[in-house]
């Protein structure tokens, strides 16, 4: 959530960069200071009466002590404890206010982020490799069904629209994505593995921003007391919720492969042919956790390491930044990693790699102590490792052959076991 401190000393520059967000946001701001003045003024109020208490109480005893009627002081002291009551009530009640309200409110966007209210205003900053010429180029349904990756009937008998049963060489395609992607990580850019449940507790979702606003695309349990992970980024995040580090600890690296589960509850109208949008699907995770001073610089690094992957597997892709109005709640600077589907004729963002500054950590109060022992909010940062479904999607369609083969590259031959499906 945001520093209430920067809201109380400088709520002009905060409302400036939440109305970039073109979410109404903004508006909220003024409330959150009524809030805190409510809030505070209500405890500055109390500590005086209770001083006043105290000192009215050590006269009683000595009223008592020389025998003396007390009843008129004890009185005054009945009035200032139902006075101090009627302060914790109204403290309280604007406390757990802004908390809502803070819990509600987005990061600000990055100050140099690119001003714009949705998708069409997200610069491209890069690109790598050519798109493949393919004549007449099938998409991965086609492709799926001819080879028989991939069943679509199974799974909707087992579950319903939304997901898909990975059969044969498809399972062993999907199997070798996953074990490549964490070696790849582990190996060559030093995370460390971790398996993590993938059933999570409501303040690990609230912890790293999922809730409550997004609670509707959730699948909660337990009335919602416990959800099925919607990615790793939750439990990984959430493995130092509560945690106070040492300044020596930073940065801290890990990757997990998890299955992720949405309900997509906002996702009418839009493509959801083939294993492009899923209710569940795998994915491999990147999460960082850093001092402040380097998190910007580090998120260029992570974005890296998932753009490593597609390098690897010889797959065209494009890396855009995304603009003020269609970043992330929680993020303050992202890079999406789109790659070419030739099959659907567009690009598919396979990756989104974020900067979330302190905003998680105060969520979370994920801290670390300096060298003069001060303690301060760590940043944390996240990316797609990447995601399973899209990234078979674009190696399916980019490597297809004339002769209706799928080369595997050279980099997934030794996972795969063979050259080519």
């Amino acid at each position: 959530m945001l520093d209430i401190k920067l809201i109380r000393e400088d709520p002009d520059l905060v409302k400036a960069r939440l109305t970039h967000r073109y979410d109404g946001s903004a508006d909220l701001i003024d409330e959150v200071l009524a809030c805190d003045e409510i809030r505070r003024k209500s405890e500055t109020e109390k500590q005086a009466l209770q001083s006043q208490r105290k000192k009215t109480s050590k006269e009683i005893g000595m009223l008592r002590a020389n025998g003396e009627d007390s009843s008129g002081i004890e009185a005054e002291v009945k009035k200032i404890g139902d006075a101090i009551k009627a302060l914790d009530e109204d403290g309280t009640k604007a406390a757990n206010r802004q908390l809502e309200l803070l819990l509600t409110i987005p990061n600000l966007p990055h100050e140099q982020a690119p001003v714009g209210r949705d998708e069409e205003s997200n610069p491209v900053i890069r690109s790598w490799g050519q798109k493949p010429t393919i004549d007449e180029a099938s998409d991965h349904l086609e492709i799926a069904e001819r080879l028989g990756l991939i069943s679509f009937d199974d799974a909707a008998r087992l579950s319903g629209s939304g997901f898909a049963v990975y059969r044969d060489k498809g399972a062993r395609l999907q199997r070798a994505l996953i074990q490549f992607l964490l070696d790849l990580q582990t190996r060559e850019h030093g995370y460390e593995e971790v398996n993590v449940p993938h059933i999570v507790k409501r303040e690990c979702m609230e912890g790293t921003g999922q809730l409550p606003k997004f609670e509707d695309d959730m699948y909660g349990t337990e009335e919602n007391e416990f959800f099925l992970a919607p990615t790793a980024e939750v439990p990984v995040t959430n493995l130092y919720r509560d945690t106070l580090l040492t300044e020596a600890d930073l940065p801290i690296k890990l990757t997990a492969h998890t299955p992720c589960f949405r309900r997509e509850a906002g996702s009418a109208g839009r493509d959801n042919r083939g294993i492009i949008r899923m209710h569940q699907f795998d994915k491999v995770e990147l999460v960082q956790i850093v001092h402040p001073d380097h998190s910007f610089a580090l998120l260029e690094e992570l974005t890296g390491h998932a753009e490593a992957v597609l390098q690897k597997l010889n797959l065209h892709y494009q890396v855009i930044e995304l603009c003020t109005g269609d970043v992330g709640f929680s993020s303050s600077k992202t890079y999406d990693i789109e790659v070419w589907a030739p099959g659907q004729g567009k690009y598919l963002e396979v990756s989104s790699c974020s900067c979330f500054t302190d905003y998680q950590a105060r969520r979370m109060k994920l801290r670390y102590k300096d060298e003069e022992g001060k303690n301060h909010f760590c940043h944390t940062l996240n990316g797609s490792g990447t995601a399973l479904p899209r990234l078979l999607v674009a190696l399916l369609e980019q490597h297809q052959q004339a002769d209706g083969s799928i080369h595997i590259p050279e980099a997934l031959q030794a996972y795969y076991g063979d050259s080519s499906l």
